[in-house]
């Protein structure tokens, strides 16, 4: 049995295809098949159930990932420590943080880390807050900075702020007259969203239904700037934190009646090795982030 072996079966498994795990691992795709056909004759059982379109594993299969995930966890936690000694007071972070939180609050934080520690790389994933929280469960990221409301067990928090959603409106917009506006208003206005993977849009869309409507959702993007321009064009309404609204005069914006107010902290999960580098940023942020407010 062959570590890449476990490996291919692991993306295997969490893709529930062939095709994309060998994708995912820049291989080509009988390469995978063959490796874990091979497990399956070593192991003596069938890991996957292969009858329908999409592959998902049998009961042995679920059994064998449980323990093919804590032998791969313990192999890279290996590695990355020796890396460690190896590199000494160098090293890398991977860090995710979403677009809306990184435009007011990782400049800061970046700048006066990089400044204390200038032999670390800082590796940034921008991504949403689901999209990152997966990642770090996985261990692709070391930490992350997002909304940390509602977070799965597993993962560790130190909190750094909070905020609450604005409704972000084109300045000539009727809305605008309103001090605090009540979601129900919002019914049949066209909603300008971050993607999917964006907790904020999550939360949008659980108070529409809160509320018995479906929004009109006329465009998803990552990228502030853009939602920003088509606000501003009259295009259509959306949610940003109070942090970033404010400072774009360009539209107006408004709380809500019933504020959504959000929770960032940094997270990472202690059920994985964090290289020297990585515990060195979370005392950073935890110790230095009072001197940012």
């Amino acid at each position: 049995m062959e570590l890449r072996q476990l490996e291919y079966f692991q993306f295997a498994a969490r893709l529930s295809s062939i095709t994309k795990a060998a994708a995912r691992l820049h291989v080509a795709q009988p390469s995978v098949t063959v490796a874990i056909h091979r497990l399956e004759e070593e192991l003596g059982v069938t890991l996957f159930d292969r009858s329908q379109k999409q592959i998902s594993l049998t009961a042995e299969g679920r059994a064998f990932a449980v323990r093919a995930e804590d032998i791969l966890n313990r192999v890279r936690d290996a590695v990355a420590e020796m890396n460690d000694y190896r590199l000494l007071q160098k090293g890398s972070i991977k860090i995710g943080i979403p677009p809306m939180i990184g435009a007011f609050l990782f400049p800061h934080i970046i700048a006066r880390f990089q400044k204390a520690y200038p032999h670390f790389e800082l590796l940034v994933a921008e991504e949403g807050s689901l999209s990152i929280r997966k990642q770090i469960e996985l261990g692709e990221l070391d930490v992350g900075i997002i909304i940390t409301d509602n977070l799965p067990t597993r993962l560790s928090t130190a909190p750094l702020t909070d905020g609450q959603l604005m409704v972000c409106l084109p300045h000539y917009h009727p809305l605008g007259a309103y001090s605090a506006i009540p979601f129900t208003l919002l019914r049949g206005q066209p909603f300008i969203l971050f993607n999917e993977d964006a907790y904020s849009r999550q939360l949008i869309m659980t108070e529409c239904q809160r509320n018995e409507f479906t929004p009109d959702i006329v465009f998803s993007f990552s990228q502030i700037e853009t939602i920003l321009g088509l606000v501003e064009q009259g295009v259509g309404i959306s949610f940003l934190l109070d942090e970033v609204s404010r400072r774009h005069p360009r539209i107006q914006s408004r709380p809500l009646s019933d504020p959504l107010r959000l929770q960032i902290g940094l997270v990472w999960n202690s059920d994985k090795y964090l290289s020297k580098a990585a515990r060195a940023f979370i005392s950073f942020c935890t110790e230095a982030f009072p001197v940012l407010e």
